[in-house]
């Protein structure tokens, strides 16, 4: 059995079941990952987690998190690799993904998860699309930055040109190169 566990954070704010030009770019790039590799599918806007407030300069520390937030810092902590599914939205993060990242400054100071250790040396990996590959890069930085941060594994990002849905099917590199990945893992 494999040791691989692959969390997938879909950040779109399309409505459920439709499938935006994001998603579909990672399910193609999920579906040569082998059997043997686990992927959970969490999809951020059927889990909303509560306005982030920063304590880190006043009381210093934060209760564990209930609900969605439970499983979702359950579920991060549980996988090698973290996708996030988001498209680029006023060249940045879906407000979905942002409040999740917002949320890990206080997994860092729950007691006793010790978030940021555990976080270290995971696979952090980011698909994208979007209209222009050039507006998508504060995405692509702040993706990066928050791997460093947290001495993950940053890998080469996956980037379709995106539009109306079903407009990344027809950008034939990036369709290809989504079937290839995820083999680039060890």
């Amino acid at each position: 059995m494999s040791s691989r566990h692959f969390l997938f954070l879909v950040a779109s704010s399309r409505q459920a079941g439709v499938l935006g030009n994001t998603e579909a770019l990672a399910r193609r790039a999920a579906e040569p990952l082998p059997e043997d590799v686990s992927q959970r599918w969490e999809y951020l806007a059927q889990r909303p987690l509560p306005p982030f407030t920063d304590h880190r300069h006043d009381i210093g520390s934060y209760p564990m998190p209930e609900g969605h937030g439970r499983t979702l810092l359950d579920a991060t902590l549980a996988a090698s690799d973290l996708v996030l599914v988001a498209p680029v939205y006023w060249y940045s993060f879906p407000a979905t993904l942002k409040l999740y990242l917002d949320h890990w400054s206080a997994w860092m100071r729950v007691p006793g998860v010790d978030f940021k250790a555990r976080m270290a040396g995971k696979r952090l990996w980011l698909i994208t699309t979007s209209g222009d590959r050039a507006k998508a890069q504060p995405t692509l930085d702040s993706a990066r930055l928050c791997a460093e941060f947290l001495a993950m594994d940053w890998r080469e990002p996956l980037w379709g040109k995106g539009g109306a849905p079903g407009a990344v099917q027809q950008d034939e590199a990036a369709w290809t190169q989504a079937l290839t990945h995820f083999t680039r893992i060890p």
